[in-house]
């Protein structure tokens, strides 16, 4: 959440940040707000709100010439959404931006009001600029000022600031929260993520924890505790086109037709004919490995929750899933012969952060699974498997929840190949089942149709069950998530059996039932909870290969050859009918209310 640009260049200086933050508004966002400093004229200006609020503000704004620029979309973590609680915030001389939350923000505000410094909004990061002037009032070498007051923050923090003191320097430092320098020729550029300066930017710099410094005259001066540092650029990227809706409503429904052509960059070279294969992990990897813990939060949650019955299933393996925001708190026990696998999509969650950087102290093996190379979560960890999904823009996950659960699927057919508890026979029905997947994640112009008119009969009510068995269990878990995350309607995931033990009491006309009944696995057994929930008046609408008489609505799959594949094809539809749902409503599907892409904060 919360999204950064900095630039410091002759270039257009307004257009440049405006440009790179609406790049960054899939990170969730209520409001925004840009500084730029040319010469000695220092300009701001904010607004809550979509940026069109703040582009209006700055119509009739230009700048020309050399000059420093820091911009910012926040979501409110303290204070609410307002002009005075927007970023940049304002001393009496200088602009500070910061992503993350700052621990001990109470302590310094009461000792900055202590000494008559007026606080103007309620955020944790006016502490900032002001504890900087302070420190100037006393030092007037503006970067010793810089490290004295970064020096005494607590917490998670990525931060940029100008100062009419040296009105020609950005500084910046890093530490928990995200950001990168990007550079061409004498323009240096810094932001969240590389999306705000791709075709800008030909080179990047991804800052590590603990890094910081400045930028002057085209030239990056990098410090960390041990003093002055060198540092390598590498290439960046300059494929912009998979950002864009090419032509669909949402990002959100073009994430859904892409996950057929994802799941083939996700196997690519990892599933052959007769076994798996990770570059990633070279063959010593898992020795001496006896269990697993999986740490995740939403969304990656469920993925993980998946991928449980299939290590203990294929790998034979004891699979532990935690949801890290409770794992941090409950002093888990820790070995050394537990694996921990961290998943994220953006690799900058903060919660899963903290509970991996727990494993690693325990001297816990540590394995990432992420979207997103270079990423916090990926550098942090011994070793990291992506998962290709490309850029995904909506809010609420689609083919980062497809391809998490494909690599789990692989790790674990991978760990039954190294641990010898997968004959060639499975291994040849899941590899087979494996490569069926791209074409069970086909939407074909029929299914969506027919969800686009089911859709309106689901848009009152009291409430959704999904339920499921087994490995469909936590898919009827993701899909009441994305139903509530777009709909703001009132959905819960349930096992299938659990109804009868408290749940079923809700059932009538106006509870909608999505049952999930593959015929792989446990149909009979599913087919009679349904019957239950049909008994009571519950409304149903089922989603199997086989034909139920006692639903009310019906959508048919395809493909029953394996359980997976059937997995994969009930999440295309729960995720289209959530979408239609959504759009029949009238919301803003890739923008949910209260809602942000990436969680930098616990």
């Amino acid at each position: 959440m919360c999204g950064i640009v900095g630039y410091l260049g002759k270039n257009e200086k307004k257009e440049i940040l405006l440009d790179g933050l609406q790049e960054l508004e899939y990170r969730g966002y209520d409001s925004a707000g840009i500084a730029v400093i040319e010469g000695e004229k220092l300009n701001q200006f904010k607004a809550i709100g979509k940026l069109e609020n703040l582009r209006e503000k700055t119509k009739s704004y230009h700048t020309e010439g050399f000059g420093i620029s820091i911009g910012h979309t926040r979501w409110a973590t303290h204070g609410k959404p307002t002009e005075l609680n927007a970023h940049p915030h304002l001393g009496a001389y200088s602009y500070v931006v910061h992503n993350g939350i700052i621990e001990n923000y109470q302590e310094l505000k009461a000792e900055l009001q202590a000494e008559g410094v007026n606080f103007l909004s309620q955020t944790d990061t006016e502490t900032i600029v002001h504890l900087f002037e302070k420190n100037h009032k006393t030092n007037k070498d503006v970067f010793s000022s810089f490290e004295a007051t970064i020096n005494r923050l607590e917490g998670a923090y990525a931060t940029l600031l100008i100062t009419e003191a040296d009105a020609e320097t950005i500084y910046f430092a890093k530490n928990g929260s995200p950001m990168l320098i990007g550079f061409h020729s004498d323009d240096v550029y810094f932001a969240s993520s590389d999306t705000p300066i791709i075709g800008k930017a030909t080179e990047v710099y991804y800052l590590e924890d603990g890094e910081y410094g400045y930028a002057r005259e085209g030239v990056v001066k990098l410090f960390n505790a041990e003093g002055e540092k060198s540092f390598t650029k590498q290439a960046l990227t300059a494929d912009k086109i998979s950002a864009q809706k090419d032509g669909y409503r949402f990002f959100m429904e073009k994430e859904i037709y892409e996950q057929s052509r994802v799941m083939g960059e996700t196997m690519m070279g990892r599933v052959l004919d007769d076994s798996i294969v990770f570059d990633e992990l070279d063959e010593t990897f898992f020795k001496g490995i006896k269990a697993i813990k999986i740490c995740a939060c939403g969304t990656s949650y469920h993925s993980a929750l998946t991928s449980a019955y299939l290590f203990e299933r294929l790998a034979k393996i004891r699979c532990d899933i935690e949801i890290a925001s409770e794992f941090r708190y409950k002093e888990p026990l820790l070995t050394d012969d537990t694996l921990f696998i961290t998943i994220s999509q953006s690799g900058e969650t903060a919660d899963t952060l903290e509970a991996l950087k727990m494993a690693k102290r325990a001297g816990l093996k540590s394995l990432s699974i992420c979207n997103v190379d270079n990423s916090s979560i990926v550098r942090e960890s011994d070793a990291a498997i992506l998962t290709r999904a490309g850029i995904e823009k909506g809010v609420a996950s689609t083919k980062a929840f497809a391809t998490q659960s494909m690599v789990l699927w692989m790790l674990a057919l991978y760990m039954g190949q190294q641990r010898n508890t997968v004959s060639k026979k499975v291994l040849k029905t899941e590899i087979s089942a494996m490569l069926h997947t791209p074409k069970a994640l086909i939407v074909t112009d029929e299914l969506h149709e027919k969800l686009h008119r089911l859709s309106k009969r689901y848009l009152h009510g009291h409430g959704f069950f999904f339920i499921g068995r087994d490995i469909f269990f936590p898919l009827a878990l993701e899909g009441a998530l994305k139903l509530k995350e777009i709909s703001y309607m009132h959905a819960e995931g349930y096992p299938a059996g659990e109804m009868k033990h408290g749940p079923i009491a809700l059932a009538d006309s106006e509870l909608f039932t999505i049952a999930l009944m593959p015929h792989t696995m446990h149909y009979d057994k599913i087919k009679s909870n349904v019957e239950e929930l049909s008994a009571r008046d519950a409304t149903i609408l089922a989603i199997s290969p086989l034909p139920f008489d006692l639903a009310d609505d019906f959508i048919q799959t395809k493909y029953s050859s394996h359980p997976m594949v059937e997995f994969f094809e009930m999440m295309v539809v729960t995720q289209l009918l959530a979408l239609e749902i959504s759009v029949r409503l009238g919301n803003d599907v890739d923008m949910p209310r209260n809602l942000a892409k990436s969680v930098t904060v616990e």
